[in-house]
């Protein structure tokens, strides 16, 4: 039975691993476009935005 353990223990890890890769591989490509098109709006507003200060 000791043997069994020993044999489950590296095929959960390869499991996990197994897993992990999937996860770590996913397609992450729709994310970018709307994170790249919130930038787009902070720089249009960081561009048009008029703190009112005239320390500089």
């Amino acid at each position: 039975m000791a043997a069994l353990a020993w044999l489950l223990i590296p095929l959960f890890a390869a499991f996990g691993a197994a897993i992990w890769a999937t996860w770590a591989a996913r397609n992450r490509t729709a994310g970018d476009v709307t994170e790249l098109a919130g930038y787009a709006r902070f720089r249009e507003a960081m561009e048009r935005s008029d703190s009112g200060s005239d320390a500089a």
